[in-house]
């Protein structure tokens, strides 16, 4: 605080206290030859005989004014409010929040201390652990993904079965821990106004529908092995390493439909997933990560082949 305000609150405080001491001094105190026959009024008169009379205050009453004058002084000596003195008892804002934060976090950190040592599959079938991290993704999560977990437009289905940077539990933990950078290139002055419509049509069609112009579908999937395989896959199923949805899902970032298609690849897409690691803490993000990883249906793992049985007596 600067000398100026300093002395200009001292001023003001040091008169708000001067003059109520001297209003009630001056109200209450009797001067000599002041004493009247009979009660004073204050010359009111209402209805031709009702009149105001000049009564004290009762004593109680008075008292009490007194009382919260002493309070205040008292107040001022102790805590801060009388410039740029911080008070007696060396009381402030940031303190007291310092020690409400920390025990806040000693009892989070006694609560969370039973999910120590488990692994985020666990966790995810933990019915106390999925209660606390449903808490901390309403709180964390649910204004960008909503609070059923669906997403919207330009933040991930997080219930679907393909996470857009994968669905291993170490995907899952570094995405919310880290944050995430995702970067879809325009492609509107490569492809040009007829190559886009072509890929449009076709990455439309990938999902199993049925593309407005199929006279386009062959030179769309030209292009787009040219173009786009290399992220999305020849398939369209994606790279979780890069980030890359699944364009042969029903699940779409910014929508399904051919118009928003066309506009992705034309001026392609940027988004981001802020790092939350640094805000939560180890623990909480441990039990997001859980509460994410139990949302969503895992994603089919190949038909295991079976072995033929060795040969009796072979050796290895």
């Amino acid at each position: 605080m600067s000398g100026f305000w300093n002395w200009w609150i001292v001023l003001l405080v040091t008169a708000n206290v001067a003059f109520a001491v001297w209003l009630l001094l001056s109200t209450t105190s009797a001067k000599a030859g002041d004493q009247k026959a009979g009660p004073e009024t204050t010359g009111h008169t209402w209805d031709g005989d009702l009149q105001e009379y000049n009564n004290p205050l009762p004593r109680w009453w008075l008292f009490l004014f007194y009382f919260t004058i002493a309070f205040a002084i008292g107040y001022l000596v102790l805590f801060p409010g009388f410039g740029a003195f911080r008070g007696t008892l060396g009381w402030s804002q940031v303190k007291q929040w310092q020690a409400q934060t920390d025990e806040a976090n000693a009892i989070a950190a006694r609560e969370f201390a039973r999910f120590d040592g488990k692994t985020v599959e666990e966790l995810a079938k933990d019915p106390a652990a999925i209660k606390i991290a449903k808490n901390l993704f309403a709180a964390n999560c649910s204004m960008c993904h909503g609070s059923d977990a669906r997403g919207a437009k330009g933040f991930p289905n997080l219930t679907s079965p393909n996470l857009t940077w994968g669905h291993e539990p170490e995907a899952i933990l570094a995405t919310i821990g880290g944050g995430r950078q995702g970067v879809m290139p325009a492609w509107g002055a490569v492809l040009g106004a007829d190559g886009v419509e072509a890929v449009a049509n076709y990455v439309y069609s990938l999902s199993g529908r049925q593309a407005p112009q199929a006279s386009l579908l062959a030179a769309g999937k030209e292009k787009f092995d040219t173009v786009c395989a290399a992220c999305h896959g020849p398939d369209g199923k994606g790279n979780p390493a890069l980030g890359a949805p699944n364009l042969a899902d029903e699940y779409w970032i910014y929508g399904g439909s051919l118009p928003v298609i066309k506009e992705t690849v034309t001026n392609g897409r940027t988004n981001k997933m802020p790092a939350h690691l640094e805000l939560l803490g180890e623990q909480k993000i441990k039990l997001l990560a859980g509460y994410v990883y139990s949302l969503s249906p895992k994603p089919a793992l190949p038909a295991a082949t079976t072995a033929p049985a060795p040969a009796s007596g072979a050796g290895g």
